[in-house]
C-alpha cells in the first residue's frame, strides 16, 4: 500500500478494462468518460486562458527562479498533458534507492543514483549498474514496498487532481521501475497506459532477469522520446514536464516548458536549465485553477 499525507482525498479511482481512472467526486465537476478513459466533455471551472498581462500581474511582487518563468507559466495555464518524474518529485525519495536499501546496498546505489541525477554518468550506464548490483527478484521488490510503502511529496496530490479537473492529461515518465510506479499511479489516479517507465525482467521462478532495453526511458534521451510518442499520440498542442533530474531537462524539447522541482532535491545543474524552478507544487496548483484555459 502507498504512504501519502494524511489529506482528504476528492477524487475517486475506479477499474476499468484493468485501467485505473479517475472521476470527481464534486457534485459540480461532471466529466464523462469513454470505455477507453478518453474525455467527453467537462463542464465545470470553463475559463478561457489567460493573457500574458493577467500573468504579469499574478508574478508582480513574487520572487521566482527560472529562466523563462512567465513563458512557463503561461504553458501550465495552455497545457493540454502534462508529464512529471516520479521519484524525488510525485514521491519523496528514490525508489531504486529505497529497494537498494532493503537489500543491504543502498550506499552503492546512491552513488550511482546521484550520478545519473546530475547527468555525469550516462542513464543507461547508471541504470544497468545498479540493477547488476541488486538483481532483485520479484519477491524482493514485494517485500520492500510492504515494509517501506512509497509516500507522495506533499501538494502533488492536489496538483493532480486540478490539472485532471481540467481535462489535462497526465503522465508518469520515469527512468524507475514499473512494479513499483503502479502503485503510485494508482493513488492519484493516474491510468497505467500512461506510465513510462523500465520494465525489470523476471524468470518463471520470479528471479532477475535483465530489464527491458526497449523502453524508452531506459538509455539516455530517453524522456524526449517519451514525450514525442505521447504528444503523437495525443495530438497535443502543449506539452510540460516537471521534475527534479537531469533527465527531466532533457525533455524540452518536445516539452513546450521544463518546470524544475526542488522540494526534495535539489540540483543546481537542473535549477540552471529550468525554465522555471518550484519548491513546491502549490504556485503551479493556483495557476492551473486561476487561470487554466479549460
Amino acid at each position: 500500500m502507498l504512504s501519502r499525507p494524511s489529506t482528504l482525498r476528492t477524487l475517486s479511482c475506479f477499474a476499468q478494462r484493468s485501467t485505473t481512472y479517475c472521476r470527481p467526486l464534486n457534485p459540480q465537476v461532471t466529466a464523462a468518460f469513454n470505455i477507453v478513459g478518453e474525455r467527453l466533455y467537462s463542464s465545470s471551472n470553463a475559463m478561457m486562458f489567460a493573457s500574458r498581462e493577467e500573468l504579469k500581474e499574478y508574478l508582480s511582487g513574487k520572487d521566482t527562479v527560472g529562466n523563462d518563468v512567465l513563458g512557463a507559466m503561461e504553458a501550465l495555464s495552455n497545457a493540454d498533458v502534462v508529464c512529471f518524474d516520479v521519484d524525488s518529485t510525485v514521491i519523496n525519495e528514490e525508489g531504486i534507492d529505497v529497494l537498494a536499501d532493503s537489500l543491504g546496498k543502498g550506499k552503492e546505489v546512491a552513488e550511482l543514483t546521484a550520478a545519473a541525477m546530475t547527468g555525469t554518468t550516462k542513464f543507461e550506464d547508471a541504470l544497468a549498474m545498479r540493477l547488476d548490483l541488486l538483481k532483485p527478484s520479484l519477491k524482493d521488490i514485494e517485500d520492500c514496498l510492504e515494509k517501506h510503502p512509497l509516500e507522495l511529496t506533499e501538494g502533488v496530490e492536489e496538483f493532480i487532481e486540478s490539472l485532471l479537473n481540467k481535462g489535462v492529461d497526465v503522465y508518469l515518465v520515469s527512468g524507475g521501475f514499473r512494479i513499483m510506479i503502479e502503485p503510485v499511479a494508482q493513488a492519484v489516479c493516474v491510468a497505467k497506459g500512461n506510465i513510462y517507465a523500465n520494465t525489470i525482467l523476471f524468470d518463471d521462478d520470479g528471479n532477475y532477469a535483465g530489464f527491458d532495453a526497449n523502453e524508452p526511458t531506459s538509455a539516455d534521451m530517453g524522456k524526449p522520446k517519451a514525450l514525442t510518442q505521447i504528444k503523437e499520440a495525443t495530438g497535443a498542442e502543449t506539452m510540460i514536464m516537471i521534475g527534479d533530474g537531469a533527465t527531466d531537462a532533457q525533455a524540452k524539447p518536445p516539452a513546450d516548458a521544463f518546470i524544475g522541482f526542488g522540494g526534495v532535491a535539489m540540483r543546481e545543474a537542473v535549477k540552471e536549465k529550468a525554465d522555471w524552478y518550484v519548491m513546491n507544487f502549490k504556485d503551479m496548483t493556483e495557476i492551473i485553477n486561476k487561470f487554466h484555459k479549460k
